[in-house]
């Protein structure tokens, strides 16, 4: 945590990804959040969730996980929408040694109709909160793909996802990656999987989206989000510093501002 974050006890990598450079704007505070599950949260976290005026959380965790580790937001009047992001189980990647990279692409390929799903949550009943297990790879891809269609600058959507890995308590890294070499004792990517998140691999996602899309508002599109719903995306995410032409489309800075 780093100051400016909300504080929220018992969660994990929990941010606001609010005040990020967008062309002529910035994001909206207090609008999009961001985080790992909500299952440890004591009762000053859930007083803490109230009080930022979360009113959906949109939870991306498939049906096993959600079952092992319930978010503690139930007695909130909160929307839960349950988006499970990975099509199989989350250990397959641990099993067939995937890379970040390799992983990302996998969820664009495999789940682009659930990231609009989640991203249509966002946009139901702001302010939302974003949330896997950890909120590094499904939760970043997700906002990721939310801001730049936004017209997020790239280099802060790269920014942002790269944070997660300082968020991560060393503890748990240990823990974690200890348990999976037990299961996986030759895999070369573990680690990385389960505890980094490296601006190179946002980068080259956000590229590869770019190279078969256009954009990342044409992955949306593509995956059946109308032209409508992205400029909502924009108009719900963004505050303009200036009057912009509201016909120029959602990621008109986003090449001018690309420097990866």
């Amino acid at each position: 945590m780093t100051p400016g974050d909300p504080l929220v006890p018992g969660s994990v990598n929990f941010r606001d990804t609010g005040g990020l450079p967008a062309g002529h704007g910035r994001t909206r505070s207090g609008v999009l959040f961001r985080s790992g599950n909500l299952a440890q949260l004591d009762d000053d976290g859930v007083a803490a969730i109230e009080r930022l005026g979360i009113r959906t959380v949109v939870d991306l965790r498939a049906d096993d996980e959600v079952a092992h580790a319930p978010s503690r937001v139930e007695s909130l009047p909160v929307t839960t929408a349950h988006v499970p992001l990975f099509l199989g189980s989350v250990t397959s990647f641990f099993t067939q040694d995937m890379s970040l990279s390799d992983m990302y692409r996998s969820l664009a390929e495999e789940s682009g109709a659930q990231i609009v799903t989640a991203i249509r949550a966002i946009l139901d009943d702001p302010p939302a909160l974003v949330h896997c297990t950890v909120g590094k790879d499904r939760t970043g891809v997700t906002v990721a793909v939310a801001l730049a269609a936004a017209g997020v600058d790239r280099e802060a959507i790269v920014a942002d996802y790269a944070r997660t890995e300082g968020l991560l308590p060393e503890w748990r890294n240990r823990d974690i990656v200890a348990r999976l070499r037990q299961w996986h004792p030759e895999a070369v990517h573990l680690e990385e999987l389960a505890t980094r998140s490296p601006a190179p691999v946002m980068r080259a996602f956000l590229d590869d989206l770019e190279t078969r899309y256009g954009s990342a508002a044409g992955f949306l599109t593509a995956h059946a989000m109308t032209e409508q719903e992205v400029r909502r995306l924009r108009d719900v995410l963004v505050e303009e510093d200036t009057v912009a032409d509201s016909s120029a489309p959602a990621e008109k800075d986003l090449a001018s501002n690309d420097s990866g």
